[in-house]
């Protein structure tokens, strides 16, 4: 067994075991800041495309046009979702960024989100969805109440979701080290927060993974491929349409 194996043994044993209990083990994907298309994007929707993995896109409107919509003619399997509005911080120096945060009037936020999600929707039809996912994974909390005024179904950040008047979906193991490298993470790393989310999800919430194209280096593409291989070999793994996850969620009332 190589060292690669054995980092990747324990989510094995971890996935067989949850099919032979009967169990189901789901995952979906949302990668960042896609506005034109490009190589590293090409290589992600190439990916994705493989191994019939559905791909979320949250497409900053400012700066994106039809040539995205003619690349994703191509890309059936990938969805668009609004990422902000330019993806702006407007936050003062010294605090965390934010583009939807209180530091502006509430009508102007709200005004530039609709303009958005109308923007997505006219250029990619049914490819859009009315999913909000903020830069930065930062929204202010009295936002989130007014994102169903301007016809927001759902609304995905990072980490464990919080009650809200719409749809929260969202990612949970993100591949990136931030604060490190800026590389990939450790695969082994990422590889127990994986099992770490199927073993404790609430209601079984999907794993979600968050990417972004634009940054991977070498060992980001070689995880991918590895996970989407490794879960392909597992029966009852499934990685999720955004849309499957927005219904669930309205059906529960969230």
């Amino acid at each position: 067994m190589t060292s690669s194996d054995r980092i990747w043994q324990p989510l094995v044993e971890e996935l067989a075991g949850r099919q032979g209990a009967g169990r189901k083990s789901e995952f979906w994907l949302r990668d960042d800041d896609a506005v034109d298309p490009m190589p590293a994007l090409d290589r992600l929707l190439d990916l994705t495309g493989e191994f019939a993995v559905p791909a979320t896109l949250a497409v900053i409107p400012a700066f994106t046009d039809e040539k995205l919509v003619a690349r994703l003619d191509e890309a059936p399997h990938a969805t668009v979702a609004i990422h902000g509005w330019a993806h702006r911080n407007h936050a003062p120096e010294g605090q965390k960024k934010q583009e939807l945060g209180a530091h502006r009037p509430r009508e102007a936020v709200l005004d530039e989100l609709a303009g958005g999600l109308s923007h997505l929707t006219d250029l990619h039809g049914a490819r859009a969805v009315p999913m909000l996912v903020p830069p930065w994974n930062r929204i202010d909390a009295d936002l989130v109440s007014d994102l169903g005024s301007i016809e927001f179904a759902a609304l995905s950040v990072f980490g464990p979701p919080k009650p809200a008047p719409l749809a929260v979906i969202n990612s949970n193991v993100d591949i990136m080290d931030w604060h490190g490298t800026r590389g990939c993470r450790d695969h082994g790393l990422l590889v127990q927060a994986i099992i770490a989310h199927l073993q404790h999800a609430f209601d079984d919430e999907p794993v979600g993974l968050l990417t972004h194209h634009l940054v991977h280096d070498e060992s980001a593409w070689r995880f991918l491929e590895r996970l989407f291989t490794v879960t392909a070999q597992i029966e009852t793994c499934a990685w999720v349409p955004i849309r499957t996850l927005i219904g669930r969620c309205a059906g529960r009332g969230k």
